[in-house]
């Protein structure tokens, strides 16, 4: 028996069904992307933002705060201070991304309209839509899979404690302020509630966005490889163009011009190009001026994070860590994809055939190459690139300071 998911499927993948089916669940959590959309959100998504906030401002900030540094210190108990400590850290990701999807609300808007608008620009039917489309199926599925993991993460993560034999919760070593004892009722079953709505809510937002994010740069990423597909092909196209004509009686036939007709061609397809080329620079510009700085604190807090799980022992933190971790890497997958497709792009743009163009269009040419030469970057607030480099140098840093730090501590 096979299951249609309609519209959200892989069946529909252009531009705007994907924003329609992201501004679908967005709209679920208080926002709108969608400027044209009259629709009110309701009043119950408002409710549980507000309060799954004013939950994760009381639970994981200041009673992790109270925690780790009053409470442990009474205890001497660094185990459970860090694998608390890292809960506050990680956990903000959904809180910073809301918070600048609210108050660059207009902006973010805007800039939906402007890739819609890129978007209308290419014509059906024509083989850049075809290569554009194919690219877009991967990108849905990218799409799909950064909001299926963090969706089955948070079930996981909330359905730990119920599954377990007995009155747990995620993390038995935290202590909420104000809620002790924490395993006899009512204080119990108050943590319970609040704990699962609060980590309900909040990861549903933050994959609502990461998928948001994804799909930004992910069309980005699909306009350069098509456009990178409309380079390589621009002479054999023109040729085409040539012979099509002369079949139609549109052009003459002789052969002295046919050079000319060619090149002709190419440069109203070149102007086609590089217009959508500076599109997608303008487009990531945008974006990068709105999440730039939610980017790097993110980057910053999820690298604090990561060692203070590890000191928190892998038995402690097993499932926060590869929802830290999975963060990064989308992050930096993303980054990557982007700077891979710039380098499809510049080869291809050196390997269309411009040693047959005429000489107005290899400067123009070379004018494209020079251009994109500077690869399409992610970047986190303009310290870092995002990358797998980046990754990697994560990944060896934090273990490194993770074992020196451990040396100290114990």
């Amino acid at each position: 028996m096979k299951i249609s998911l309609g519209k959200f499927g892989l069946k529909h993948c252009d531009l705007p069904t994907m924003f329609d089916n992201v501004n679908f669940f967005l709209r679920l959590v208080s926002v709108n992307i969608d400027k044209n959309c009259n629709k009110r959100i309701s009043i119950l998504s408002h409710v549980l933002v507000v309060f799954a906030a004013i939950s994760y401002v009381y639970i994981y900030v200041f009673s992790m705060i109270w925690f780790v540094f009053i409470r442990c210190r009474q205890t001497g108990d660094i185990t459970a201070a860090a694998v608390v400590f890292s809960l506050g850290t990680n956990s903000e990701t959904w809180a910073t991304r809301l918070t600048f999807m609210l108050l660059y609300k207009e902006t973010v808007q805007d800039m939906v309209q402007k890739y819609l608008e890129c978007d209308s620009k290419v014509i059906q039917g024509t083989l850049f839509y075809i290569n554009l489309n194919k690219r877009l199926v991967d990108i849905k599925k990218r799409v799909m899979m950064a909001w299926g993991f963090f969706v089955a993460l948070g079930v996981s993560y909330v359905a730990q404690p119920l599954l377990t034999p007995g009155r747990h919760f995620a993390e038995d070593l935290y202590v909420v302020y104000g809620l002790e004892p924490m395993f006899e009722s009512p204080n119990y079953e108050i943590a319970l509630i609040s704990e699962s709505v609060t980590v309900s809510v909040c990861i549903f937002i933050l994959a609502n966005i990461t998928a948001f994010i994804v799909l930004l740069m992910g069309y980005i990423e699909a306009q350069m490889l098509a456009l990178s597909d409309e380079m390589v092909n621009l002479w054999d196209e023109g040729e085409e163009y040539y012979e099509d004509s002369k079949e139609t009686n549109v052009i003459s036939a002789k052969d002295h011009l046919k050079t000319k007709i060619i090149n002709e061609h190419i440069a109203n397809r070149l102007k086609e190009i590089i217009i959508f080329h500076i599109t997608n620079i303008s487009l990531l510009k945008q974006f990068d001026g709105i999440f730039r700085i939610t980017l790097a604190i993110e980057f910053g807090l999820i690298i604090v994070g990561i060692v203070a799980e590890l000191l928190g022992r892998l038995e402690n933190t097993y499932i926060e860590l590869p929802y830290t971790f999975i963060q990064m890497f989308i992050d930096c997958l993303i980054g990557q994809r982007l700077i891979d497709a710039s380098n499809v792009f510049e080869k291809a743009v050196y390997n269309c055939k411009w040693e047959n163009f005429d000489k107005a269009n290899m400067k123009t040419v070379l004018l494209l190459l020079q251009n994109s030469q500077k690869p399409l970057t992610l970047t986190a607030g303009g310290l870092t690139t995002l990358d797998f480099v980046c990754l990697m140098s994560v990944i060896k840093s934090t273990y490194s300071f993770y074992t020196t730090l451990r040396s100290r501590v114990g």
